[in-house]
């Protein structure tokens, strides 16, 4: 049986553009998933790369025209700027990571967490918006303060296997030696996988 490793950021666009692909591709495959948020900032100094407000102004533009051209394309609405940007990710990664280890529909968590910040405008560092996404998706909102303790511990080990792995961006997905990087190369991990995009 084939599995998935998806390093991802709760704040990163990309990843709420991947919305619940990533989930229905690995299912069609009859494949495994893992998520494994990781800290893109600790992520991009390990890796040379530059968080999107560091860059220059024309990568900045650029970005913000690509955002745009995707988010129609895939009919998944998206604030270019949204009122909490950049929250911290942490918390909210941190409730991702106990999800996973609770058992349950966690790309559903995911998706909820990045519509949460990039078409509802709320911050996803607030206790009160992550007990609300883990409500929806039928988690437990006492996940929200027990994750704590296991998200301090796997978040920094996830950084960890992500540089060893070649990770350098999110979203990022990992199948035994193959790599495909971003939202827009769901169809060749789909393809990978001997699945329909």
């Amino acid at each position: 049986m084939a599995h998935i490793d998806y390093y991802l950021s709760p704040i990163s666009p990309w990843t709420h553009l991947a919305g619940q692909r990533p989930a229905q591709i690995a299912k069609a495959a009859g494949a495994t998933i893992r998520y494994k948020p990781v800290d893109m900032a600790a992520l991009f100094q390990r890796t040379d790369g530059k968080l999107a407000y560091d860059r220059h102004e024309s990568r900045q533009a650029y970005r913000l025209q690509e955002l745009a051209r995707w988010s129609t394309r895939l009919q998944v609405p998206l604030t270019l700027r949204p009122a909490h940007f950049p929250p911290n990710a942490a918390p909210a990664a941190y409730a991702i990571i106990a999800a996973q280890e609770a058992g349950g529909d966690v790309g559903a968590l995911v998706h909820a967490l990045t519509r949460a910040c990039w078409e509802e405008e709320r911050d996803i560092a607030q206790d009160d918006v992550i007990r609300d996404c883990l409500s929806a998706t039928g988690f437990d909102t006492g996940l929200a303060f027990s994750a704590m303790l296991t998200g301090a511990e796997i978040y920094p080990r996830n950084l960890e296997e992500a540089v060893q792995a070649g990770v350098f961006g999110a979203p990022f997905f990992i199948v035994g030696d193959e790599r495909f990087w971003g939202q827009d190369r769901l169809e060749f991990l789909a393809e990978h996988l001997g699945v329909s995009p």
